[in-house]
């Protein structure tokens, strides 16, 4: 059985087969944790993200990690701007992201994969309805792929948001 986990941590140098990456619908990089994933990873990345031609929101699209040595994979998310939609459109959306990047990287044989908190930074989306979302969502794709994966990580930037997640995982 899958196990969720949830702890504090910096995703670009976090111990995963993949690592997804909360990245804008160009997926050429950007501010926060998009930024940071992209700098680690190196220019090779930008290159790979350019082939892909972007990505719809609540859609996620996968790339080798490059010079990230600590994971194999990322995965590009692209999370919902919150002001843009009802609340329904953007719990499916949000949704959407994590199941399709939970698909990926099941579908490619991984067994490890970490998140960060997707649309909470500059895209506006409340950490404690996102943190909802995140582990409801990755709760009901573990029940239905018991053993696709080892271990799913959500991975927080801040204490503050960790104790979000953790209120949303009990």
């Amino acid at each position: 059985m899958t196990e969720l986990a949830v702890q504090q941590a910096d995703i670009t140098s976090f111990r995963a087969d993949v690592i997804v990456n909360a990245a804008n619908s160009s997926l050429v990089g950007g501010g926060g944790v998009d930024g940071a994933i992209h700098r680690a990873a190196g220019p090779r990345l930008l290159e790979a993200c350019r082939r892909l031609h972007g990505a719809a929101q609540g859609e996620a699209k996968m790339t080798p990690a490059f010079e990230i040595t600590t994971a194999k994979a990322i995965v590009h998310a692209v999370g919902p701007i919150y002001r843009q939609h009802s609340a329904d459109e953007n719990e499916v959306l949000l949704a959407s992201c994590y199941r399709s990047s939970l698909d990926l990287a099941a579908g490619a044989d991984y067994r490890t994969i970490a998140f960060p908190s997707i649309s909470t930074g500059a895209y506006g989306y409340p950490m404690a309805d996102a943190s909802s979302v995140a582990v409801d969502t990755i709760r009901s794709w573990i029940a239905e792929h018991p053993d696709a994966l080892d271990t799913v990580t959500l991975i927080a930037f801040s204490a503050r948001d960790l104790e979000a997640l953790r209120i949303a995982a009990n």
